[in-house]
């Protein structure tokens, strides 16, 4: 699906919500011409069972391509694990014309547009989170989430209703969200966690072989 596809309330590829983000997207025009440069849409299907929220579009990454999660190191390990589970038509994603397809599955995140430094503020991650909260209204009951870090399961929180004390993060937690929903915590996939150690591909599988197990896949 492109933004085009999306309803208003879930992506607006529009959106000048946040001031400082929507300055850091116009100064990048200059140096990046070919660059995305937008917000960034989900991807995937419209009526998953799965969704997976991530924390904000890399620079370099879907700020650039305009996909979530692609052409960045993130994208390697969650791309490939989601394709050992069924959940991706190849194990990786490159651009957004690949003809790499996801099934029963959609990738969004908390914040659409880059950050500087990566660290969207509070009240940007705010901003956002009505967006996020109509993604998650998409979902179908008894559906699964997958929130890559903590900004992003607080953003799932926020955006299902629920106050942060509801739920604490931690790597593979498992909590329960409204309408028979399953809230499953995971370190995120970046470069920082995966070569430290952090998140292990074993440890990363874990998780969506649980939201597999859960889905009946």
């Amino acid at each position: 699906m492109t933004e085009r596809d999306w309803p208003a309330d879930v992506f607006d590829i529009q959106c000048r919500r946040c001031p400082r983000l929507a300055r850091f997207l116009d100064e990048g025009r200059a140096d990046y011409p070919d660059y995305h440069l937008r917000p960034v849409p989900p991807f995937g299907e419209r009526n998953a069972r799965l969704l997976v929220v991530g924390l904000a579009p890399g620079y370099h990454g879907a700020n650039a391509t305009g996909r979530p999660f692609t052409g960045d190191h993130a994208g390697i390990l969650l791309y490939r694990t989601l394709h050992r589970f069924g959940f991706a038509s190849v194990e990786r994603s490159v651009s957004v014309d690949d003809g790499l397809t996801l099934h029963d599955c959609r990738i969004t995140n908390a914040v659409k547009c880059v950050p500087p430094q990566n660290k969207p503020t509070t009240s940007e991650i705010h901003n956002c989170n009505d967006f996020l909260a109509a993604d998650l209204g998409l979902m179908p009951d008894g559906a699964v989430v997958i929130a890559l870090g903590t900004v992003a399961h607080r953003a799932v929180l926020q955006g299902s209703g629920l106050r942060p004390a509801h739920a604490k993060f931690s790597h593979g937690a498992v909590h329960a969200l409204p309408r028979d929903g399953t809230l499953i915590d995971s370190y995120h996939c970046s470069r920082y966690n995966t070569q430290t150690g952090r998140l292990t591909p074993a440890m990363f599988e874990a998780i969506f072989a649980r939201a597999a197990s859960l889905l009946d896949r």
